[in-house]
């Protein structure tokens, strides 16, 4: 590092307002840990933002880190964070990124997204700018940014360069979620060659076996490769939960749910992406007939512990999925109405009310049996579900609701057409494979009363 007018640069040449030899070390130290998902990069910047109260960029990198979370606490600290670098003489970038910030925790996501994607074009080698803008861009479903926003800094990202395989990572997840399945394993398998512990890779590798239809393979690399990502890895328990997806998608049940139990649920986390993927998997090993015994409901008690309703619809639609799998309605209730608030400023807030609102309700609609209900508010949301964020992995959940739901109304073709078009994409598929188990079932059947009083109305 060098210091240039008062200032020191980090490691790839950006100038640090307020840095330190001491500082930036501690900053890079933990910026490798959030590249990495590795270990706990807050604690590993504490002493130096201890020490030196001026480091814009170690208090930008500790807002992030809480900004991202989308955990309940998170938008006081990002707003302590925020208060203390106006404060700060900042350069360009760095006030760039406290306007991101400012814009993040007012809910504004996408013009967060935007000032990160101007930083970037200005500075492509801002690491923490890229991998901000890139998790943006995953809360905000935009698989196109996922893609792009990465693939414009490319060639400022020599494989020599500290965080070039964090770069990588990301070019290969977006690339994934944008159907370039083979330049996206080729990209992540580079990234792990230049870092074998970048969780976020092996994540990317977990989505491309998934949408290719490959869960041999799959379970294959995570148990081969599990030392690398799941030791102190933030994204063990989603890696896990990948893994999990592909026993089910092998047929088997009985090792996935081993899997929920000693891997998914075996410390009770009660961080959001880890509660998240508890309920996701108890809910598509329910859908399969596996008894699940009473898993929903200390999943509920931990989510009741830790959750706040209207922070993000993503989030939420998890949490409901725990409600209703437990029986507690009156808190399936609240987050009804937690989505539906005119008063809360912010695009997340209005992609709650216009989406999550309904999709919530189609869970709580599915509990009391108004399955017709439910099935047209599905079919409406299908096209716009994307707009919640997560990856095209995580979504499919809605997908297997709405195909659920046709099964239990009086609407055979629609159920038949769903099947079918779930097995035409993956014909082993055994959502699918079970679905059209139970549709011959209910096309067979004689008809019930209430179907022949329909018939006649």
């Amino acid at each position: 590092m060098t210091q240039t007018t008062n200032r020191y640069r980090d490691q790839v040449g950006l100038e640090c307002s307020g840095a330190h030899p001491d500082a930036l070390d501690a900053y890079h130290r933990a910026l490798r840990a959030f590249h990495c998902y590795q270990g706990d990069p807050v604690a590993l910047l504490a002493p130096a933002l201890e020490a030196h109260p001026a480091f814009a960029m170690g208090r930008v990198l500790h807002a992030w880190l809480h900004a991202l979370s989308t955990e309940p606490a998170a938008p006081a600290v990002v707003e302590a964070d925020c208060n203390l670098l106006q404060q700060l003489a900042l350069n360009a970038r760095e006030t760039m990124h406290l306007q991101a910030l400012t814009c993040f925790n007012q809910g504004r996501w996408q013009m967060a997204g935007r000032h990160l994607e101007d930083l970037s074009l200005q500075w492509p080698r801002d690491a923490l700018a890229l991998q901000a803008g890139h998790l943006i861009d995953f809360l905000r479903g935009d698989s196109r940014m996922l893609r792009d926003r990465i693939g414009r800094v490319l060639a400022a990202w020599p494989d020599a360069e500290a965080g070039s395989h964090a770069v990588l990572g990301m070019w290969a997840f977006g690339l994934e979620e944008c159907g370039q399945y083979d330049l996206a394993e080729r990209a992540a398998r580079r990234a792990l060659d230049l870092e074998p512990a970048d969780a976020w890779a092996h994540h990317a590798m977990a989505h491309i076996f998934e949408m290719q239809g490959r869960p041999a393979d799959g379970s294959r690399w995570m148990r081969s490769r599990e030392a690398f990502w799941n030791d102190n890895h933030f994204l063990a328990i989603h890696n896990a939960w990948h893994w999990a997806l592909f026993e089910l998608a092998q047929g088997n049940t009985a090792e996935a749910l081993r899997l929920y139990d000693e891997r998914v649920r075996a410390s009770r986390s009660t961080l959001m992406v880890d509660l998240v993927d508890a309920s996701a998997m108890l809910w598509r090993l329910q859908f399969l007939g596996v008894p699940v015994g009473d898993r929903w409901e200390s999943l509920a008690d931990d989510w009741t512990a830790q959750a706040v309703p209207g922070l993000y619809a993503f989030n939420d639609f998890h949490a409901m999925l725990a409600w209703v799998g437990s029986g507690r309605i009156e808190q399936a209730r609240q987050w009804l109405e937690a989505q539906g608030s005119d008063a809360a400023p912010g695009d997340q807030a209005a992609l709650a009310r216009q989406v999550g609102l309904p999709l919530l309700e189609s869970v709580a609609d599915r509990h009391e049996c108004r399955h017709q209900e439910a099935l047209e508010k599905l079919r409406r949301l299908r096209p716009l579900v994307w707009r919640m964020g997560g990856s095209h992995a995580q979504r499919d959940l809605v997908d297997l609701l709405m195909m659920d739901a046709a099964l239990d109304t009086s609407d055979p073709p629609l159920a038949r057409g769903l099947v079918a078009e779930r097995l035409s994409a993956r014909p082993l598929d055994p959502f699918g494979r079970h679905a059209r188990t139970r549709l011959s079932a209910m096309v067979s059947a004689p008809p019930q009363e209430s179907d022949l009083q329909a018939a006649v109305a």
